[in-house]
């Protein structure tokens, strides 16, 4: 439950700064609605984005071979946009976020914002695992001030079962348990 509040919180922040940016930089109002509106992108990017982008992925590699590969970078770019661009739509939709500016203000308002949004996509994944990991350690200090009225906050906790603990921390270091790490050993023999 902690990993999912400490990254949907974290998300949740920087969705809010691109929209920010994009009411900045487009024909789009963002204004105080960039809260809730940050609140739906942020659901959206977590549990809807990766569905719609595993369905638009697999339309495409039924052609994937015949396809250059210039042509799948491109056909890449292209699932991605359309993917931002339906994000954005839901956004506006479920959201007070409007798009002003007559016609070719309406047209930019609805082009330009998956723009940022990839760009913004691409930023937060090469720095989330620090900021979640921020953010992890905030929610700890947080839980930790909270539970530990009468206890030392600062001591760590003994583990129980060393073994646990040690398979603990392997998973960490590269995010496989040991027993996906012994299949992989496995197929790597083979």
């Amino acid at each position: 439950m902690k990993k999912w509040i400490v990254r949907f919180v974290s998300l949740l922040v920087f969705n809010v700064v691109v929209l920010l940016v994009i009411g900045f930089l487009t024909p789009a109002r963002v204004g105080w609605s960039a809260l809730w509106a940050g609140i739906v992108l942020t659901a959206l990017v977590i549990w809807v984005k990766p569905l719609v982008h595993r369905w638009f992925r697999s339309m495409a590699a039924k052609s994937s071979h015949q396809r250059t590969r210039a042509g799948e970078k491109l056909v890449e770019f292209l699932l991605a946009f359309a993917v931002a661009f339906l994000v954005w739509i839901a956004t506006v939709f479920l959201s007070g976020v409007s798009i002003g500016g007559g016609i070719l203000g309406s047209f930019w308002g609805y082009v330009l914002p998956p723009i940022i949004l990839l760009i913004g996509w691409a930023v937060y994944d090469a720095i989330d695992d620090r900021v979640e990991g921020h953010a992890g350690a905030l929610y700890d200090r947080a839980a930790g001030a909270r539970g530990a009225r009468g206890t030392d906050a600062a001591t760590p906790a003994v583990p129980q079962n060393p073994e646990a603990a040690a398979a603990g921390r392997r998973e960490l270091n590269d995010g496989l348990t040991d027993e996906q790490r012994r299949m992989l050993d496995e197929l790597g023999k083979n």
